[in-house]
């Protein structure tokens, strides 16, 4: 299994036990998630953006804060995370072909 398809599993094994989760993982997973969908945006060529309107500063947004978020939010960051790195992926795959 590489590492982005573990990572996509961790994110939907803790958006599913978020409430058993210390807030400390609930913060590490987030934030390597983040760094990830940068790292994958940088090598598939996507410009880091720096408006609000960018799903990956959202969800940033979302890490860096996530003691404010209802536990819904939380569960929907991790999520989304889990499919922006997915689709990444897909393309990483497509380009290396």
């Amino acid at each position: 299994m590489s590492l982005t398809t573990a990572l996509i599993s961790e994110l939907v094994w803790a958006a599913n036990q978020v409430e058993h989760l210390t807030n400390l993982k609930k913060r590490r997973l987030l934030e390597r998630a983040v760094v990830t969908i940068r790292e994958m945006r940088d090598q598939v060529g996507i410009p880091e953006s720096k408006t609000e309107a960018d799903p990956a500063i959202d969800l940033q947004t979302t890490a860096v804060g996530f003691e404010r978020r209802t536990h819904d939010q939380v569960v929907a960051a991790l999520l989304d995370q889990a499919d922006m790195i997915r689709i990444l992926r897909i393309i990483l795959s497509g380009k290396e072909e």
